[in-house]
């Protein structure tokens, strides 16, 4: 039975399984009984009514190929695999497609080491029975690069100078640059270089192709971060010619909503406005204290049409990458920050859904819409709060009563259904890197959460669950985002941490959000308010793009699409697509003939993007930060532990927010075990304990910027367990601390 849902890469149900088996009557019901005692074993997961084997390949994955075995063949492993939860990453025998073309289209060149491709998967059996993957190329995503991004030393003499790679995985393998081909880069300088040629003994060679700037600057950062994670960031000719001839759309197949006055509600640097709303009450008598909302979000799809360049364009970007000082948009600034921005008081073409609120929150029915509107105007988060508690200005003066008050009273209804829902809560402040004009560091921040962010937080999740509705009503294809269930293994390891705190996770069949809500809302006033969110939120599955509809557990709903982001998120230019084939609305909707295949691949390419681009914004801010306090090398500094391993604690700091790592051999005499469990580092003999989220004292010992990395000396002592021993005298003011006995154990970061 396992075999048979592997071999399906989690594409499967009772159905498909009655089927196989020829199953019917008092069978099937054997069958389903089967199929709870398998997923309450963990042999298999549920993800709504599909059934996978945890850590078993999905039939289409993105892979790199890293390797060729002994006779030559290349092999390949899967780009997203959690490594803690199934082990390493299975290797795939990568099969080259039988023809020169690839769904209609030129295969390209044969794929190499550090190639990224889509594959389609099946299990095969080798000489001893041992079950190993295959993988059909379906499509090369990307081309491995011989380009290398690092920082040039200049020798002194005439000599070659040397290039330090700033990929961490190339630290130590320096390469030689001759005089003639360093291309004008002074020392220090952040450069691009290409490498030339290999040598049986020495340096590779390289030279230089581009000077990126000085390190020292902000943007120097960032573009470690594109090239690292090839990041698309110079947008093709093709596709900004087509940007460029774009003209303003037409009323053809358009309503005329110009006069119902919209605003925009976002971030006061926001330089493209895709989403507005408008809020009225509902003078319908059989809906007594309810309203109708509107949300209307940019019709990019008719600029952006499929199979055009700029649609090629944005499918390889995916999403739109945001940096402290720069955006790489998605689409060329001509559609995102000029024909499809909603600017106030200029005609734009938008996709709109009109939504009716019940008096208790809950939607009752919605209608989707292709207009021409004009805003009425352009508020930030603060200024539209600021206004509701009485503060206006002369923009929101005007609007107060007649559309911003409407918005947070009908706000105030949707929160009743939100409240009811139970939506998983985590609270997990997010921090806001402000720069100088010269673009380093300013100051580091926690921007207030306010109502305001939380209104159009709320409309634009109705809305996406309105086109989802929509479209699964007229059995149209489209994304789904999706957000699984946490693993039993997951929540296994999440009930073991929460009774080292004498706090128990109820046995039931399938775990809610309001399950891990009630353990959050139990320690919310207490010093382990950090430790326990944190811990949950390392319990839970990654969110994703799926052409197969499987629920988002975080938000507690059957049924998500995105619909409201089409500028910076292709999935939504998808679903746009789809709600204009569905009601009729254009002919520019999505393609008859996309079938699932092709959303498979799709749903696939876009959430490796997603992921790339948020570890890209993640090491940007990590280097910035680095950089930062590089000047502050043996300062103290308070800061929580954010992180246990078995080779040492991540500290994130207080003011910052930045991660530096502690090694467990700077900890003391003691040995420290790593207790999985508790999430913490133990003495095996004094029972000195540091664990995730306990407060902490450090000295910088080390910053390197170009690497983004901290390295601490801890100065709080450790708290103790019972049994463990004796405490040893503690650690304050007497510099630094002796080693630990016994050798250090292999870890990574989490």
């Amino acid at each position: 039975m396992t075999a048979f849902v592997a071999a399906h890469g989690g594409d499967v149900g009772k159905r498909e399984i009655s089927r196989a088996f020829g199953l019917d009557g008092q069978d099937r019901i054997a069958l389903k009984a089967m199929l709870r005692e398998l997923a309450d074993e963990g042999i298999v997961n549920r993800k709504r009514r599909r059934l996978h084997v945890p850590g078993a390949l999905p039939a289409a994955v993105l892979a790199e190929i890293v390797e060729r075995d002994e006779d030559g063949e290349l092999i390949a492993q899967p780009i997203d695999w959690d490594s803690e939860t199934h082990g390493e990453a299975p290797k795939i025998l990568v099969k080259l497609a039988r023809s020169t073309r690839i769904g209609g289209r030129p295969a390209g060149p044969a794929p190499t080491i550090g190639d990224r491709v889509l594959l389609r998967t099946e299990e095969i059996a080798d000489a001893e029975g041992e079950v190993l993957h295959s993988g059909r190329v379906l499509k090369l995503i990307e081309k491995s690069k011989s380009q290398v991004l690092g920082i040039y030393r200049k020798a002194a003499d005439g000599q070659d100078g040397r290039l330090v790679p700033v990929d961490k995985r190339n630290m130590g393998r320096e390469l030689a640059i001759p005089p003639d081909q360093e291309n004008g880069a002074q020392d220090g300088d952040l450069v691009s270089a290409e490498i030339m040629r290999h040598h049986a003994y020495g340096l590779p060679t390289a030279k230089v192709r581009e000077r990126l700037g000085s390190v020292s600057t902000e943007k120097a950062l960032s573009l470690i971060a594109l090239h690292a994670h090839g990041i698309p960031h110079v947008f093709r000719r093709e596709a900004l010619a087509e940007a460029e001839v774009a003209r303003p759309a037409s009323m053809a197949h358009r309503e005329d909503w110009r006069a119902l006055p919209l605003i925009t509600i976002d971030p006061p640097d926001a330089k493209d406005h895709d989403d507005a709303v408008h809020a009225v009450a509902d003078e319908d008598p059989s809906n007594e204290g309810g309203y109708i909302v509107t949300v209307a979000i940019a019709d990019v799809a008719y600029y952006v049409r499929p199979g055009t360049a700029l649609d090629r364009e944005a499918l390889v970007r995916g999403n739109s990458v945001y940096f402290p000082d720069r955006v790489v948009p998605m689409l060329p600034e001509r559609i995102s920050n000029d024909l499809c921005s909603l600017r106030p008081l200029e005609d734009r073409p938008a996709l709109a859904v009109r939504m009716v609120i019940g008096a208790n929150g809950r939607k009752k029915s919605h209608s989707f819409h292709r207009i021409m509107m004009r805003s009425a105007a352009k508020l930030a988060y603060a200024q539209a709060q600021a206004a509701i508690e009485g503060r206006t200005d002369e923009t929101t003066a005007p609007l107060l009563d007649e559309v911003i008050r409407p918005l947070y009273t009908a706000y105030a209804l949707i929160k009743k259904a939100r409240d009811a829902r139970e939506p998983l809560e985590l609270d997990l402040p997010e921090r806001k890197v402000l720069l100088k004009a010269n673009g380093t560091v300013d100051r580091i921040i926690v921007p207030d959460r306010l109502d305001a962010h939380r209104l159009i937080e709320e409309c634009m999740i109705l809305a996406n669950v309105a086109a989802a509705e929509t479209l699964e009503e007229k059995r149209t294809p489209l994304l789904y985002r999706v957000h699984d269930a946490p693993s039993l293994e997951k929540v296994s390891a999440l009930r073991e941490f929460l009774q080292t705190l004498d706090m128990k996770l109820p046995k039931v069949d399938v775990v809610r959000p309001a399950h891990f809500n009630t353990i959050l809302a139990k320690f919310a006033e207490t010093e382990f308010a950090p430790l326990v969110n944190q811990v949950i939120l390392r319990s839970q599955a990654q969110a994703e793009y799926a052409h197969e509809n499987y629920g988002h557990f975080g938000l507690h709903l059957r049924r998500y699409a995105h619909f409201t982001s089409p500028i910076r998120r292709y999935a939504d230019l998808i679903v746009h697509r789809a709600l204009i084939r569905a009601l009729h609305l254009g002919p520019d909707g999505l393609p008859e003939n996309a079938n699932p295949e092709q959303l498979a691949e799709i749903a696939a390419r876009i959430s490796a993007a997603e992921r790339r681009a948020m570890t890209a914004e993640r090491e940007t801010i990590d280097r910035l930060i680095a950089h930062h306090l590089a000047e502050q090398i043996g300062a103290v500094f308070k800061g929580r532990i954010a992180g246990v391993t078995k080779v040492g604690l991540f500290v994130a700091l207080d003011d910052t927010g930045a991660d530096g790592f502690v090694p467990a051999a700077t900890l003391g005499l003691d040995y420290f075990r790593f207790d999985e469990a508790r999430h913490a580092l133990i003495g095996e003999r004094t029972g000195e304990t540091h664990q995730l989220g306990d407060r902490v004292e450090v000295r910088l010992v080390e910053a390197a910027p170009v690497a983004g990395a901290l390295r601490f000396e801890l100065l709080s002592d450790g708290h103790y367990v019972a049994g463990g021993g004796r405490p040893p005298r503690g650690r304050k003011g007497r510099g630094p601390a002796p080693t630990r006995r016994g050798p250090p154990r292999p870890g990574k970061r989490r």
